[in-house]
């Protein structure tokens, strides 16, 4: 992949198009282990969840993952209103020192962990309206993903599948007609389960993927941080390649056209 090939968000620049989260793993050594492993430089962290300074007492995430090695994107898992939402935001702006790249994240129940649309694009916009750079969660829904990026989100970030299933891309028709309508960075963001999910996402056009279970929960972290890495560098050189097109009937790998024996001699 070429070193120019340069994912950017908001104004920064990336080279790594794997954006990888913080939850689930056994503990903060290990957390910043596979984070390592992943060649991620955006790493997501749920403010409601994690300790990044809130409590002094306990020990704090950003030891493992200091804000000098990684773009911290705290995100607000968890959140099920608009205003929750906010106010995770206002408070993960005051920890980090004025930094407003944020993930939001309203979710609509607790079965399915699906975005609740309507408070998520009231968020978004007053966010927006506060000076935060929002990265915004959302349904695979092309109508809802080009309005988000119309009122200023700097990166839509559509489901593969719900949160924390492990599914892969289930409808890659919505998710290329996101891409295709987009002038925003498209990542996906929840359902990716092993390497080969993230490659299907990067050769369809994502811009990126981010994922946290599909790393935690593998029986070894690190070795799937790495194949992950792989598969999402992959398919993004295969995407940039372009591929063969698809054909019902066989062509042979060495065609017979102007040579010896196509000419009967």
């Amino acid at each position: 992949m070429s070193t120019e090939d340069i994912l950017t968000i908001g104004g920064r620049e990336y080279r790594s198009r794997l954006l990888v989260g913080t939850g689930k793993y056994k503990d903060n050594a290990e957390t910043g282990q596979a984070i390592r492993t992943s060649g991620t430089e955006i790493v997501t962290v749920a403010i409601r969840r994690s300790n990044i300074g809130q409590n002094a007492d306990e020990e704090n995430l950003l030891d493992a993952i200091p804000p000098s090695e990684f773009t911290i994107l705290p995100n607000t898992a968890g959140c099920y209103t608009a205003d929750d939402a906010i106010r995770v935001c206002r408070l993960a702006r005051e920890l980090l020192d004025g930094h407003n790249l944020i993930k939001l994240e309203v979710l609509g129940d607790q079965k399915t962990l699906y975005p609740d649309m309507p408070a998520t694009l009231d968020a978004a916009q007053k966010l927006i309206d506060d000076d935060f750079e929002v990265m915004v969660y959302t349904s695979d829904d092309p109508i809802a993903a080009k309005r988000l990026e119309e009122m200023g989100c700097v990166a839509v970030m559509p489901l593969a599948a719900p949160i924390g299933s492990g599914l892969g891309v289930q409808n890659r028709y919505n998710l290329m007609t996101i891409i295709e309508n987009a002038d925003v960075p498209i990542i996906v963001d929840a359902g990716v389960g092993t390497a080969s999910d993230a490659a299907v996402a990067m050769e369809l056009g994502c811009d990126g993927v981010l994922m946290n279970t599909a790393i935690a929960g593998a029986q070894d972290p690190l070795l799937m941080a790495s194949a992950m890495r792989k598969g999402v560098e992959a398919g993004r050189e295969a995407y940039l390649a372009g591929r063969m097109p698809m054909r019902r009937f066989a062509s042979a790998s060495s065609p017979l056209e102007g040579t010896f024996w196509q000419s009967g001699s």
